[in-house]
């Protein structure tokens, strides 16, 4: 399965999907109910370059009892997502089962994982380290950055919340550790370095999710929704794609970074549904590799409203020069819905400069 990285990438409206084939394919099915349970969610580290790293098996000691499977079943429609890494899938309207990771978030019982392991689930079963079992619900989810949260009634013996760091601060070359059930086997612990930073990625609706970091730590079916470790053992990011012509790890896996997932769970918490700028247009690199150049414009959406049309090459948004599609997607990202920028482009040879009130993506 191939990760397309490339042409007609989505800012905040819907791309070119990226190619590539495995299970998840439900629609999601949002528990009932609410909680007035205090959340006490793990701390969010404030990691040094100078902190004294730990070893694998240090991490691992450290960390694995916060690590969980999850396990979502459901009816498959037989579609195909970008996403390889549940075990399921099937003829259509056929029964499926859905294996993936996740990771406990607070003392309260809620639990991270990806959007895409437990999307259309009639049944979602939570498995702890010690073999112990629990039924789940999701008490919100966001298909736009592929992330869910879920919600257990386990004692506060199996809830061992990890802590997350800043991913702002994390650096190509820093080591990673990722641990989740690849192919069911639990507990699992692999580790690599990070390759890159700020890469693109495109969710399960066709959305782009900006600032992920690219890892060659073995990622496989099943690691999806587990974390992705820096070496004092913290949270930096949600493991969630591979780019694969096997269809198993070939050192390209990407993880949703750790300040986008407290984001979106901070809303999810709240009680409400995730909000993120919109600007209305998918982008692909112009042909002199400078800029984003504007491969459509949705109607009705901020750009239009603002002027902007296929073809024009967006060079800086809000006073930052952008010298990329990926560049252009993340100063998006960063905004709010309702912030308006000024968005300077070139049309035929001509530099021009407007205004844009951003608006709220779609869910």
């Amino acid at each position: 399965m191939i990760l397309r990285k490339r042409t007609a990438i989505a800012v905040a409206v819907a791309a070119l999907a990226a190619a590539g084939a495995g299970a998840g394919g439900f629609a999601v099915v949002a528990g009932s109910g609410s909680t007035t349970t205090t959340v006490s969610p793990a701390p969010v580290a404030d990691t040094a370059s100078t902190s004294s790293n730990l070893g694998v098996s240090q991490i691992y000691q450290s960390d694995y009892k916060g690590v969980v499977e999850i396990t979502a079943t459901g009816t498959s429609s037989g579609n195909t997502t970008p996403f390889p890494f549940g075990n399921g899938g099937g003829a259509s309207q056929a029964p499926s089962q859905a294996q993936g990771s996740g990771f406990v978030y607070d003392s309260a019982g809620h639990i991270v994982t990806n959007y895409h392991v437990v999307s259309g689930a009639t049944s979602i079963s939570v498995t702890f380290y010690d073999g112990s079992k629990y039924k789940a619900t999701v008490v919100g989810y966001d298909a736009s950055t592929d992330l869910a949260m879920l919600k257990v009634d386990a004692p506060p013996s199996k809830l061992n919340p990890l802590t997350r760091a800043d991913s702002s601060k994390v650096q190509v070359g820093d080591g990673v550790v990722a641990i989740g059930s690849p192919y069911g086997l639990k507990g699992s612990v692999s580790s690599g370095i990070v390759s890159a930073l700020n890469r693109t990625i495109s969710s399960d609706n066709s959305y782009s999710i900006a600032g992920a970091i690219q890892t060659d730590a073995a990622i496989n079916p099943g690691n999806s929704g587990g974390p992705l470790l820096n070496l004092q053992g913290e949270v930096i990011g949600v493991n969630s794609q591979i780019a694969s012509q096997s269809g198993a790890s070939d050192g390209v896996g990407f993880a949703i970074s750790s300040n986008t997932v407290s984001s979106v769970v901070s809303q999810l918490l709240s009680g409400g549904k995730a909000q993120h700028a919109y600007l209305g247009v998918s982008i692909q690199t112009p042909a002199n590799g400078s800029g984003a150049q504007i491969a459509s414009v949705t109607g009705s959406s901020p750009a239009a409203a603002a002027g902007l049309k296929t073809g024009d090459v967006i060079v800086a948004f809000d006073g930052q020069t952008i010298t990329s599609p990926d560049g252009l997607t993340s100063s998006v990202s960063a905004k709010q819905p309702g912030d308006k920028v000024s968005v300077t482009y070139v049309r035929s040879g001509t530099t021009r400069t407007t205004s844009v009130t951003l608006g709220t993506r779609a869910s």
